[in-house]
């Protein structure tokens, strides 16, 4: 290995499990081509420091011939370049072990990378357990800059006239309000430096357009001495100030870890990194290579799976022969990644790692499963899979470290995988295989456990398959989810298998999603690795814009784009680069006016055509949600261009060519071998070795082929083809074990995950198909599944208060028709008495028929921006009687025998509600009527997969195993009611709690503990009140469903099983069982909360949380009615935290609104953010959403973007947490300043008069205080604007809320000898857990906190 011809490219991936090498001299189909492949455990500390070290020494070792001594540094006169992936900075955020670093932020806003966007990461999870922040310390900027002339703004400044004020990078004026103090920020900074800060980040209020107070202080921070400086403003100039903000304190935290880890990577050889004779490049998570010294640790969270993404697209895509799309399936040792890929590459710009949300690109890689160590459990009678990860280390049992069983030891005990011809890297002198002995004793044991519980006799095969059929259907659902979300059917896909445990069940998956074509490259199990050889260096810059999309603005436009292309492209060339190896992509951010939803849409490919960026947009939005807004506008959020430098030039790698002439070839067996399949153990299963089988060999299966880092199963009636490069295996149907009505545990936990994909494609198609902001953009709806009898069989957890109601509304429907339902009956209706929430959220149900009768029910719940009543967005805060609150529909045939009717709807949305005095109708019935039909295609597509469930298993065994998942439900309830009974030895639970106008509400909860049932009573609550928080009775429902479902602790099917062993007594025109036209609005959000509190006080489960969702809303425009002059209004709605809520905006005159009654399209808040309540052992969570609620805020920056407002402060509210043994969490402060005049504000809160209760000892915490701060001339006049008040401000006038703390849990003479421990302290001694990323992270993330 002389000539430079000869020299080694080495590219590594470096896993959570395995470390994957493969060394190359040459390129890929070249005949002096040669490879070394070297897989390694990723962590062995007994043998060595460094597996990729460890790994390019035995490359070396391999490529010369030569003997290299680990102690010695390893030569790298034959490498030419190495290329890794690396999980470093993952493991760094995941386990927070990163760099020590400080945050310098705008004052004001110290607490606000921990509030976040406020949502709970788990709606079930009491303890709110939220992953560290990665800042030791925070330190306040004294500066402020604003956006002049807001989006809504009426009273628009010139800017020219003004002092201090700047045109930004996006093309915003801005006004500096205040400069940093210069000396006293250099203070601060020297303060850090001797504390022994070396690390830190600077994120600035509106710097994605100004940044030049970063750079000030930046500047200043470098002259000091800091090692390393992360300015918001460099890392993403994007707009909105958390996810910027999180992504530099990332960048701070993370990329020294990159730098010392290289370092120490770089030691470990001789010289040839550091005088630049061997090439070192890194993988960022956006799919593109970049030199080491531009690797940074924000950018790197992806490094290690984007390399299998380049990988399977250059090898299985076939532009030419098959434009197929392909479904990347990534199944390693420590997780299960999944991707797409149809001609380029689909990224994703702000994503959610170990709780960390970090704008950069990235490729849309999500995460579904634990991969092969997926820990393995038998609970609540149900077989689980995941989502725990035995990891690498200890890793699954078979790797002979004491570790649980997994997904691979299933594999391992059925034949799947044969230890013979695994790597024998195990035990102390790394020469030992898989252990099959521990294996087989701990599944026996397991076994024994399993047949006992569920009373049944069967074999040890059939229990270990039904794991693996689990954890197939388990990676499956997520797989459906992603496909459909895009708008594309997964079954028209290749699916391209890679990883290590990726060809065990490469099959079983394909054959489940209806793939027919399987495609596994040669090196499929270290398929990252290879990408990285196959990947391009690239180099991106990105501005902010704001401006429109149009003639004036597009030659300003084509000049930004012309000077970012020709930045990126001189970077490119300074890394020596000539031109014909650079391409260059542009790119517009755009969205729709009105709207939040943003697509990075690529420029034409066309040059007559090429700045057609809106055409573009509106075929992708097309594609992406099914229809367009025909003249509306168009903005542009940002100018992106990624610029490419071509590494490698190689033949075509995918298989389609050698397919064409592949022939039949004699069977090349190495032996048989024994594997058990879904129809039973075959003993005589053909073994191949993948390098003896010549091109054009077809291998029927069954059969296991064997290549030198992988197994691939080939099914019976599949088959597999042969190529020079690939295993293309063809799927064939197959025979199913046919399920039997009885109850069997695999059965029930695969019937459960196809109920609940079923209402998760209801919810999908909903998202899609529905236009306005709260469905498609806040998912403020919930979709699910009943049972004939009304009972709910599945129903996604979206919105907590969702969860009960339901049910009653199809009950409610089926006894008003009877059996006069057809098909082609869909029903409408929202009113309280039949089983709704509050009048915006609309329900739609359609009966599933089959041969006649109704066998299901499906129904989807959307929260609709307008329905009538006194004011905009029918949430008036002071209605007191029903039809102030807008229109209110019992039933309605929407549709009926397939007709849609257009004039019923009108009629009920729009001409009833408007007869009332004072009301209007609905204000956007066009948009009503689109969402309406959307819900009824979520429905529509419900029953679609309801008829194909029945068509694969029967009617009869899928209506048994409903009925199965309600009874598994039913007995976990009843056995944590069997477990309070004896816990507060048969005594009755008690509790009492307030409004704050007196009105008690009284519970009793009486348990039978020989049956395991309980009668929550609640006898003794107030009378209904002359006003809007009166609770329907399905809210009641809903509350207490949520309770059980957070007591159990364990993750239970959501259905009416849930319920059975509960009676539920409500007295009746009580607060929570309101009369027919009682107010309603305010029990939905608030009322709900406290109904909550009541049960947990009863269980003693924790301390009282908020109780209450601050509602505050603001707004200006409408019609006088004394006048008849009409002006025109602005409006942004946001539930902060509160029960129901959305975000929507957009401009109109009002013509029908009483100024009395106004808050026109006003700002809402429902403001949860307030501290949870502290419980046995945990300290209350501070600034977080509790209960019933999970919403999002909106980040400052789009706040102050788009509305005439300053946001002054928005923290912590420090000390209003109960004391005790636990303490309770820290409400926040909301300090919000008014620029225009004549701005309508309204405020609806409680626990502004009685405490949030501490328990056992526990101090109550803090009551809530909304301020008016009222501007004078000469001073300043500071008002208790009360809990429920409403108000014209002025402008420069404030409101400050202050909202209430959570009570403390035991007393604080306990403290001393009981540390808090929290829920991720426990989950460390079981396993990792595996969260979903990418695009479907997001969606689930979101969904969770509507």
């Amino acid at each position: 290995m002389n000539s430079p011809h000869d020299a080694l490219t080495i590219c590594i991936d470096r896993g959570g499990t395995f470390t994957d090498c493969i060394g190359f001299v040459s390129r890929p189909g070249e005949p002096s081509y040669k490879e070394y492949v070297v897989k390694l455990l990723s962590e062995d500390p007994a043998n060595y420091k460094d597996a990729p070290t460890e790994g390019i020494r035995r490359i070396v070792e391999l490529a010369t011939g030569k003997t290299i001594s680990r102690d010695e540094p390893v030569p790298t006169s034959s490498i030419e370049s190495v290329r890794m992936g690396t999980t470093v900075a993952t493991n760094a955020l995941l386990e927070r072990k990163g760099e020590r670093c400080a945050l310098l932020i705008t004052k004001g806003f110290k607490d606000l990378l921990t509030i976040g966007n406020q949502s709970r990461p788990k709606i079930f999870d009491l303890s709110i357990t939220k992953p560290d922040i990665l800042q030791q310390t925070v330190v306040e900027i004294d500066e402020r800059v604003i956006i002049l002339n807001s989006a809504a703004q009426q009273d628009t400044k010139d800017p020219h006239t003004l002092s201090d004020t700047f045109k930004g990078i996006s093309g915003e004026w801005v006004q500096v309000l205040q400069k940093p103090d210069i000396p006293f920020v250099k203070q601060q900074l020297h303060s850090l430096y001797d504390d022994g800060y070396r690390s830190i980040s600077i994120c600035l209020m509106h710097a994605y357009t100004y940044p030049e107070h970063e750079i000030q202080i930046g500047d200043m921070a470098k002259s000091i001495g800091f090692s390393h400086i992360s300015l918001s403003s460099h890392v993403m100039p994007m707009v909105k100030i958390v996810p910027r903000g999180t992504s530099a304190v990332a960048d701070a935290y993370l990329t020294p870890c990159i730098q010392d880890y290289i370092q120490g990577f770089v030691s470990g050889f001789d010289d040839g990194f550091k005088n630049g004779t061997t090439k070192l490049q890194f993988m960022q998570s956006d799919g593109g290579l970049v030199p080491v010294e531009h690797f940074s640790g924000f950018k790197a969270i992806l490094s290690g799976p984007a390399g299998g993404v380049v990988g399977y697209a250059q090898t299985t895509y076939d532009a030419h022969h098959d434009p197929t799309p392909v479904i990347g399936f990534d199944m390693g040792g420590t997780s299960t990644d999944v991707s797409r890929y149809a001609g380029h590459y689909e990224h994703v710009f702000e994503t959610t790692t170990a709780g960390i949300t970090i704008q950069a690109p990235q490729l849309d890689i999500n995460t579904v499963a634990a991969g092969g160590g997926s820990m393995l459990f038998f609970k609540n009678g149900m077989f689980t899979v995941g989502p725990e990860s035995a990891g690498a280390h200890p890793g699954p049992a078979c790797y002979r470290k004491g570790g649980p069983l997994a997904v691979s030891d299933a594999n391992l005990l059925l034949g799947r995988l044969l230890p013979n011809y695994f790597p024998k890297i195990f035990g102390p002198n790394e020469d030992l295989g898989l252990d099959t002995a521990i294996v087989h004793e701990k599944f026996t044991e397991l076994a024994k456990t399993i047949n006992a519980s569920s009373h049944t006799s069967k074999s040890l095969d059939e229990i270990v398959y039904g794991f693996i059929k689990v954890a197939n259907e388990t990676m499956c659902r997520p797989i459906r989810a992603l496909t459909e979300a895009k708008g594309h059917d997964t079954s028209r896909h290749t699916l391209a298998v890679f990883g290590g445990a990726g060809g065990q069940h490469a099959c079983d998956i394909a054959r489940n999603l209806g793939i027919s074509k399987v495609v596994l490259y040669r090196h499929s199990s270290i398929l990252s690795a290879f990408g990285l050889a196959l990947a391009d260096v690239v180099h991106e810059v990105q501005e902010p814009c704001a401006d429109l999309i149009g003639s004036k603005t597009l030659p300003g436009l084509k000049e930004r784009m012309n000077q970012l292309t020709e930045q990126c492209t001189r970077a490119l060339l300074d890394q020596g680069f000539s031109k014909n190896q650079i391409d260059t992509q542009v790119f517009l951010n755009l969205r729709y006016k009105g709207t939040d939803c943003a697509l990075m849409t690529l420029q034409p490919s066309d040059p007559k055509n090429a700045l057609d960026f809106e055409g573009e947009f509106v075929q992708l939005y097309k594609q992406e949600f099914g229809f367009s807004f025909p003249g509306r506008s168009i903005h542009v959020d940002d100018i992106r261009v990624r610029g490419t430098g071509r590494t490698w030039t190689h033949q075509t790698l995918t298989p389609d060519e050698d397919l064409l002439v592949s022939s039949q070839l004699e069977e090349l067996r190495e032996g048989t071998t024994s594997v058990y399949f879904e129809s039973g153990r075959d003993k005589d299963v053909p073994v191949y070795l993948l390098k003896n089988l010549p091109a054009g060999t077809k291998v029927p299966g069954p059969a296991m082929i064997i290549d030198v880092t992988a197994t691939v199963v080939v099914e019976p009636f599949c088959s597999a083809h042969i190529t020079s490069q690939h295993i293309v295996i063809t799927i064939g149907q197959g025979q199913r074990r046919q399920a039997t009505v009885e109850m069997e545990p695999v059965q029930l936990s695969i019937f459960s995950h196809r109920f609940m994909s079923i209402a998760e494609q209801m919810g999908r198609t909903l998202q899609k198909t529905a236009i306005s902001t709260n469905i498609k953009e806040r998912l403020d709806f919930s979709c699910a599944l009943f049972g004939a009898d009304g009972g709910l069989v599945a129903n996604a957890p979206h919105i907590p208060v969702h969860l009960g109601s339901l049910s009653h509304a199809v009950i409610y429907q089926m006894n008003y028709y009877k059996d006069t339902l057809k098909e082609g009956d869909v029903i409408m209706s929202n009113h309280p008495a039949a089983g709704g929430s509050h009048l915006p959220d609309i329900t739609i149900i359609t009966p599933v028929f089959d041969h006649g009768k109704i066998v299901f029910f499906v129904a989807s719940r959307g929260h609709h921006a307008d329905i009538g009543g006194i004011s905009p967005g029918s949430m008036p805060p002071h209605s007191k009687e029903l039809y102030q609150e807008g229109a209110a529909i019992k039933s309605f045939k929407i549709v009926s025998n397939n007709t849609f009717d257009s004039e019923g709807v009108k009629e009920r949305l729009y001409t009833i509600p408007a007869s009332y005095s004072g009301c209007s109708g609905t204000r956007c019935l066009e948009d009503n009527i689109s969402d309406l039909k959307a819900q009824i295609a979520a429905n529509h597509k419900g029953i679609s997969l309801v008829k194909a469930l029945i068509q694969e298993y029967s009617l009869e065994v899928v209506q048994a195993y409903m009925m199965h998942i309600r009874n598994n439900a039913e007995q976990a309830v009843r056995h944590l009611l069997q477990q309070v009974a004896e816990s507060h030895q048969g005594n009755d639970l008690v509790a009492t709690d307030f409004m704050d106008d007196g009105t008690p509400l009284c519970l009793r909860v009486t348990i039978d503990a020989t049956e395991g049932t309980a009668v929550f009573d609640f006898e003794g609550t107030g009378p209904e009140v002359y006003g809007n928080t009166n609770a329907p009775e399905s809210v009641c429902h809903s509350a207490i469903i949520y309770c059980i479902r957070c007591l159990v602790g364990q993750d239970i099917p959501l259905n009416s099983g849930c319920l059975v062993p509960v009676t539920i007594c409500i007295p009746g025109r009580s607060i929570l069982s309101p009369s027919h036209d009682s107010a309603v609005v305010g029990g939905n959000v608030v009322t709900s909360q406290r109904i909550v509190d009541v049960v947990f006080k009863a269980f003693g489960a924790c301390a009282a949380s908020q109780g209450c969702c601050n509602n505050l809303t603001f707004g200006k425009g409408g019609k006088n009615e004394e006048t008849g002059e009409a002006t025109a209004g602005w409006g942004y709605y946001e539930t902060i935290a509160g029960g129901k809520g959305f975000v929507f905006s957009f401009f109109f005159l009002f013509t029908s609104v009483s100024m009395l009654t106004i808050f026109c399209f006003c700002f809402y808040f429902c403001f949860c953010f307030l501290g949870s309540g502290a419980g046995p052992g945990w300290n209350g969570q501070s600034g977080v959403h509790t209960h019933m609620t999970n919403t999002r805020i909106t980040d400052p920056e789009i706040l102050e973007r788009r509305y005439p407002v300053i946001l002054r402060e928005f923290s912590l509210r420090q000390g209003s947490g109960g004391q005790g043994n636990y303490k309770g969490g820290d409400g926040v402060v909301r300090d919000i300043e008014f620029l225009e005049p004549a701005i309508q504000v309204s405020i609806l809160s409680e626990r502004r008069v009685y405490h949030p209760y501490g328990l056992f000892g526990g101090e109550d915490g803090k009551t809530g205080q909304n301020l008016w701060i009222r501007k004078h001339n000469d001073y300043e006049q500071v008002l208790n604007f009360s809990g429920k008040n409403s108000a014209t401000f002025g402008k420069g006038d404030r409101i400050v809320i202050q909202t209430p703390g959570g009570g403390g849990y035991g007393s604080l003479k306990e403290k001393e000898d009981t540390p808090a421990t929290s829920l991720i302290d426990a989950i460390k001694h079981i396993g990792h857990l595996v969260k979903a990323g990418g695009s479907l992270g997001a969606y689930r993330e979101t969904s969770e906190s509507a």
